[in-house]
């Protein structure tokens, strides 16, 4: 896609020192930075666009409209027009050489009706309705301003405890994040895509087993990521293998004892099983609680990477770290001087974001504008500026350089925030705060974060946040469904330096994570172009912590482990994660979700000729006699009738459903589902797969039926089968997690999970290539699509 070029013209503004640039030459800095792909992400994903959804700005424009609004903070500091100009030079200039740039909201959101600027936001939930309707309300207007929510449940009642207004019991935290989730699934985040939540209970919760296991289903709480709040208390039992207290937070009453091993045990089997739920080690987190005398932190953003106190937002920004290399006489080396001053600019822009913007809610304005004003400054293209300096990921050269960048940025800008105090004011909670105790003024009560940079990292072309790279060498898809390859600019410089680089050895390459098995390779830069698959997850774990030492807030990173990792090689991660002081730990085990995200054409093949190999199957004859039940039950589309017979062992054998007319759209649709229900169980297919893969669809019409939601007419076959066998076993009552059947448990399904059953696919939803689990998230190389950012 060419770049377009505007008609009007930007005027060259002067003052008595200098001219500012025209938007030729603005126009000209971003074709020397910016590539097809990310011209193709920007058109995408950010440029404004009419009724008709076509661009209505051309991508330097856009930049533009995001510098003018965020300079326009300095006339409330009393500057003069020759000062904004000044900032919006000075901001666009690092944005179009994409030295940084801010979370994705802030593209979509600046110089709009709009003007929701940030990522993170957290929410409270306290143990009364009241709160749970409003914070549901709340996170509605949050997901429709593109911004992405976090959630503790901790505070509620555990499932059957009493409810005292009305003497019935509680469904539980489980019932209402369940509630949460259908609700995000009704809500476009920023009128583009789904909202992403985060969901914590904490690990001394009365229903923390259930939590534990509960995203172990099928198509269950797909807007949510959930993780298990660890505390100290726990650690120092899980040590010494004792038992530990559950509470229940109503009345801060012991419910009982559980072995400490045995709870943590289930959590490794869940994160080795599909990678949730992630671990947040919440002590750890409040020990560097800037305001502890505000409120406690309970939770963090959807990735994990920022946590914050109830009714908080950040604004995010990440320095490309590859730009701050320089070549000099045939050396690379990393320029300080570039990297503080980009790191002063990044600080002062998102000091501006926070004044400029437009809060979703008042409270949340209170909090962050009036309260603590956090930033959250971090980076990305950290592994192609190791390749760029010729050093290994997984290197001790690696892990030292890591801390000494991030403790340069991280002094860096709390200098700046401090002299920015001096400036604008200390943030209005400095008083008390830490910041106050250590006599140092600050404007910000944090600096630095490391978050998810899936879309915005594919804008810079560079690599995502701090992950090392997961190819050197793979097929694209281009808007037009067109595929050409991409190769890793490094890895084929060094390839034709070195006279090993050809068309043939890249498409072999692209059909591997690693070239570690490739002869034609030299084995000295084979040791520095490592991908994730190549890296163990201790070396992952390790360089986390390594950063982490070096942030306010927390890091979103994955722990990727290889399909053959053992459970004791997940509870080794977890362990250690914890031990070297990071704040939590997300893990993804390659291979653990049946529909692979990350998906090699090794692992396809062997896939097909395992199938291939397997003998067919052929459905049993239907007896001339059999018997059954029919049952009839309320959907949105009418009554919809039932029967399930039964074989001569008693297990359902046939489905037939009848809906409306003879001949009509919905009875077609019903014979189809029972006519396939009926081959899978004829071909001896066990009945709560089938189950399994119908219930929790939804429809267009869901409605509420005698015993919970029917979500479509697959939901309600599945609920009559699910019936049907229940009755079997003397219960006449589906187990029901606040009214949906979809949230029964089923103990004796122990299949592994597809990433279909977590509410995505392992195709991209815009453009159908293979989506990429880092960082904590889902996102697409090919068109930018991400799940969190």
């Amino acid at each position: 896609m060419p770049v377009k070029k505007s008609a009007k013209k930007i005027k060259a503004g002067q003052n008595k020192k200098r001219n500012y640039l025209g938007q030729d030459d603005l126009q000209k800095i971003l074709d020397q930075n910016i590539s097809q792909n990310a011209l193709t992400v920007i058109e995408k994903r950010y440029l404004l666009k009419n009724e008709n959804l076509e661009p209505t700005e051309t991508p330097l424009e856009m930049f533009i409209r995001v510098a003018d609004h965020i300079a326009k903070a300095e006339k409330l500091f009393g500057k003069s027009d020759a000062d904004v100009k000044e900032a919006r030079e000075r901001f666009l200039k690092r944005m179009l050489k994409f030295e940084f740039l801010p979370n994705s909201p802030t593209f979509t959101g600046a110089g709009t009706k709009l003007g929701q600027l940030s990522a993170c936001f957290v929410l409270p939930i306290e143990d009364d309705m009241k709160s749970i309707l409003k914070t549901q309300m709340d996170m509605g207007m949050i997901h429709k301003s593109g911004g992405g929510t976090g959630f503790s449940f901790s505070r509620l009642r555990p499932e059957n405890d009493v409810v005292g207004s009305t003497g019935g019991v509680s469904c539980g935290p489980i019932g209402f994040l369940q509630m949460y989730n259908d609700t995000t699934e009704q809500i476009k985040q920023g009128g583009t895509r789904r909202g992403a939540n985060m969901g914590i209970l904490r690990i001394d919760h009365p229903d923390i087993l259930k939590f534990i296991d509960y995203k172990e289903k099928e198509g269950t709480l797909s807007n949510f990521n959930i993780s298990v709040a660890v505390t100290d208390k726990f650690m120092k039992s899980l040590e010494k293998d004792e038992e530990y207290e559950l509470i229940n937070p109503r009345n801060n009453e012991v419910t009982q004892k559980l072995k400490a091993k045995e709870v943590w045990d289930k959590i490794i089997v869940a994160a080795h099983r599909n990678g949730e739920p992630g671990v947040v080690f919440i002590d750890v987190i409040n020990k560097y609680n800037v305001t502890p005398e505000i409120f406690e932190i309970e939770g963090t953003n959807p990735c994990g990477e920022q946590p914050l106190g109830p009714y908080e937002s950040c604004n995010l920004t990440s320095i490309n770290l590859d730009k701050v290399v320089i070549d000099k006489n045939k050396k690379s080396e990393i320029d300080w001087e570039k990297l503080d001053q980009i790191t002063r600019d990044a600080i002062w822009f998102m000091d501006n974001v926070v004044e400029v913007n437009k809060y979703p809610i008042p409270e949340i304005e209170k909090e962050t504008k009036f309260g603590n004003r956090k930033l959250g400054l971090g980076v990305m293209g950290f592994a192609d500026m190791l390749l760029h300096l010729g050093i290994s990921y997984n290197s001790q050269k690696a892990f030292d350089l890591a801390e000494k960048i991030m403790a340069r940025i991280k002094r860096t800008s709390h200098n700046f925030s401090e002299k920015l105090a001096h400036r604008r004011g200390v943030f209005p909670n400095w008083k008390g705060s830490l910041w106050d105790k250590k006599r140092k003024k600050m404007r910000n009560a944090t600096t630095t974060t490391i978050a998810p940079t899936g879309t915005i990292s594919m804008m810079a072309s560079c690599s995502s946040g701090i992950e090392p790279i997961f190819a050197l060498s793979y097929t694209k898809t281009v808007i037009d469904g067109t595929p050409f390859p991409e190769v890793n600019k490094y890895f084929k410089k060094v390839a034709k330096e070195r006279g090993f680089y050809s068309k043939e050895l890249m498409d072999k390459i692209s059909k591997d994570r690693s070239i570690a098995d490739f002869p034609e390779i030299p084995e000295d830069v084979k040791k520095i172009f490592v991908t994730a698959a190549d890296i163990s997850p201790e070396e992952h774990v390790k360089m986390q912590a390594i950063f982490q030492k070096q942030t306010d807030n927390a890091i979103s990173k994955t722990i990727n482990f290889k399909n053959d990792a053992t459970k004791e090689d997940v509870d080794k991660a977890y362990r250690l994660a914890y031990k070297l002081g990071c704040k939590g730990i997300t893990i993804y085990r390659d291979g653990s979700r049946e529909e692979q995200i990350l998906t090699t054409t090794k692992t396809s093949k062997k896939k097909i000729s395992e199938t291939q190999s397997a003998e067919k199957i052929l459905p049993r004859e239907r007896p001339p006699v059999v018997s059954g039940k029919t049952y009839k039950i309320k959907t949105g589309y009418g009554k919809m009738y039932i029967t399930v017979n039964d074989d001569e062992k008693g297990d359902p054998f046939e489905v037939f459903t009848s809906i409306g007319k003879a001949g009509g759209f919905f009875q077609g649709k019903a014979e189809a589902i029972s006519r396939l229900i009926s081959l899978a169980l004829r071909s001896g297919i066990d009945v709560n797969e089938i189950i399994d893969q119908l219930k929790g669809i939804r429809g267009p019409t869901p409605i509420w039926g005698e015993n919970g939601m029917v979500l479509s007419m697959a939901d309600g076959i599945a609920q009559i089968l699910q019936r049907h066998i229940d009755s079997k076993r003397g219960q006449m009552q589906l187990e029901i997690a606040n009214g949906n059947s979809h949230n029964s448990n089923n103990p004796g399904n122990s299949k592994n999970l597809t990433l279909a059953d977590l509410g995505d696919a392992p195709a991209c939803p815009e453009c159908g290539s293979i989506l990429v689990f880092a960082e904590g998230c889902v996102k697409c190389n090919s068109c930018g699509y991400s799940k969190c950012s």
